[in-house]
Parts: structure tokens; C-alpha cells; sequence
């Protein structure tokens, strides 16, 4: 059960081989690959490798399956007693990648 833990948005994510996630967007076409190279964590089913911040050598590849906006959020605000409230909606853009390889 080989895993891998990388950075990408801001966030961090635990994947395996096949996994599908969905990650802030990045510039890529689809059907492309992607390569992040900041590995927080590594592993192979016996032992561990923990960077410091990021394993040397250690790359997570996938592949870009589609680029679309997520679910709408709200941001609301106001202040009481006031009369003031605003309501702003947003989508934000994201990225669906399918995990191909740790390495």
C-alpha cells in the first residue's frame, strides 16, 4: 500500500495509485500530465520517508482529466443593528487529476 503525501494550493493531500482529486486549478491542458515535486511524504509498504519540508527525489505524476468550476459558495456579511448586510456567490475554478505514479 504505497502512498504519498504532496503539497498543491495551499493544501496538502494523501493519494495512491488511481486515485482521482480534485485540486485548485492548475495550467494544464487535459489529457496532459502533471509532475509535483513537493513531497511532504513518501510510503512503500515498509518504510517511511519524511521530508524536511520536502523528500529529495520524490515526484507524484498524474494525469489532468478535467477542468471545471466547483460548487457555489457564499460569502455573506453584515453588521448588526446597522441596516448592512452584502451577499456575494463564487465558483471556484478546479482541476480533477488522476494519480498515475509515486515515485
Amino acid at each position: 500500500m504505497a502512498y504519498a503525501v504532496f503539497k498543491t494550493g495551499g493544501k496538502q493531500y494523501r493519494v495512491q495509485e488511481g486515485d482521482t482529486l480534485d485540486v485548485e486549478k492548475i495550467d494544464a491542458e487535459v489529457g496532459s500530465e502533471a509532475k509535483f515535486e513537493e513531497v511532504l511524504l513518501t510510503n512503500n509498504g515498509s518504510d517511511i520517508s519524511v521530508g524536511a519540508p520536502f523528500v529529495d527525489g520524490a515526484v507524484v505524476t498524474a494525469k489532468v482529466v478535467d477542468q471545471f468550476r466547483g460548487k457555489k459558495g457564499v460569502a455573506f456579511k453584515f453588521k448588526r443593528r446597522q441596516g448592512y448586510h452584502k451577499t456575494k456567490g463564487f465558483r471556484r475554478h478546479m482541476t480533477k487529476l488522476e494519480i498515475t505514479s509515486i515515485g
